[in-house]
């Protein structure tokens, strides 16, 4: 699982910031008390809770390419400790109607998500990022996955969509179904590495040249791939199934593309080392039928109007609620000091 995938928890366990509004819950502040960003009823949201989901988003922006200022961060920081807040309220509602997590199912979610972990060391070293061990880890998580059971249960399990609202989104929204033009390929690859010296490219060299007099001899590209391809590809005969632009280095993929099905490229080079590339089947560009998407479709819009009614719900829960926050107010810009009029 890669560093996105692993994270993913975290956008759970900061109280479903992908439902609950970045509306303002704020009511009233006062001066912090004991590493305390907000009390929601009383019940404290620590400080260190705000850090670790502001880190998170910051790095999810750094991500996309996104830096973010000083004011933009001051902003995520106020609107997470909302969505926070949000979520504390949810939480003791769900704890009010009885709602529930058994030791089992807690355990369950948390070994099923330890498991994309390579190993104990990055799992450790990932916990130490956070700034989080693994007993405040499991609180966290088995809060969140009340939330998540009170949600289901009181919203999404009585939330309908019909099949007509489904094929109108899909009628309406046809951007959102382009399948651009894929390749399905197999590859034999001989490792290089980048600094390698000479010698050692002449040796990859003469050995993928070794797979290409093979192939003229009436070998075939899968076997031989299972044999000597060097590439995680390996054990599947070198299938790397289909893919589009974007996903290969570019090398490979502008081989790839020019290619037509039944065709095995010359040797191409890449970061990676030496290709020989099997063009097996060419999908064109396309538009998605309904019924392959129609149950995502469905699900979209069910969440959606599953978030319409959590709205509402955490508006209601305001009103009643006793909300303070401690997140110190922006500061003043400073305005020119105007210079003396020169006599």
């Amino acid at each position: 699982m890669g560093k996105q995938g692993r994270t993913a928890i975290f956008a759970t366990i900061v109280a479903f910031s992908f439902i609950l509004s970045t509306g303002n819950l704020f009511a009233e502040t006062k001066a912090p008390e004991k590493n305390e960003v907000a009390l929601v009823n009383g019940t404290p949201i620590p400080a260190a809770e705000l850090d670790r989901a502001v880190t998170l988003a910051v790095e999810r922006s750094q991500r996309t390419g996104q830096s973010l200022d000083a004011a933009q961060i001051a902003k995520l920081r106020e609107d997470i400790l909302n969505r926070l807040i949000g979520g504390e309220l949810l939480y003791q509602e769900s704890i009010k109607q009885g709602i529930t997590i058994s030791d089992k199912e807690l355990i369950d979610k948390f070994d099923q998500w330890k498991k994309g972990f390579p190993n104990e060391e990055a799992f450790q070293q990932s916990l130490k990022q956070w700034n989080i061990d693994e007993v405040a880890m499991k609180k966290d998580l088995k809060k969140a996955m009340t939330i998540e059971e009170f949600i289901k249960k009181k919203f999404a399990d009585k939330t309908t969509v019909p099949e007509s609202e489904v094929k109108a989104y899909y009628d309406s929204n046809p951007q959102y179904f382009q399948q651009p033009e894929q390749v399905k390929a197999s590859h034999i690859l001989i490792k290089v590495e980048p600094d390698a010296k000479p010698e050692a490219k002449a040796a990859a060299m003469a050995k993928i040249k070794e797979m290409q007099k093979k192939l003229k001899e009436g070998a075939k590209f899968e076997d031989l791939a299972k044999e000597y391809s060097e590439g995680p590809s390996k054990d599947k005969g070198g299938d790397l199934g289909y893919f589009g632009r974007g996903q290969m280095v570019k090398p490979f993929e502008e081989k790839a593309f020019s290619m037509k099905p039944g065709e095995v490229s010359d040797v191409v080079e890449t970061q990676f080392g030496y290709h020989l590339i099997e063009v097996v089947d060419i999908k064109p560009a396309s538009v998605v039928p309904f019924s392959e998407v129609q149950e995502r479709i469905k699900k979209f819009l069910e969440q959606q109007k599953t978030q319409a009614e959590m709205f509402k719900y955490i508006d209601e829960l305001r009103k009643s609620a006793k909300i303070e926050t401690f997140l110190p107010a922006p500061e003043a810009k400073k305005q020119p000091v105007p210079e003396a009029k020169k006599q």
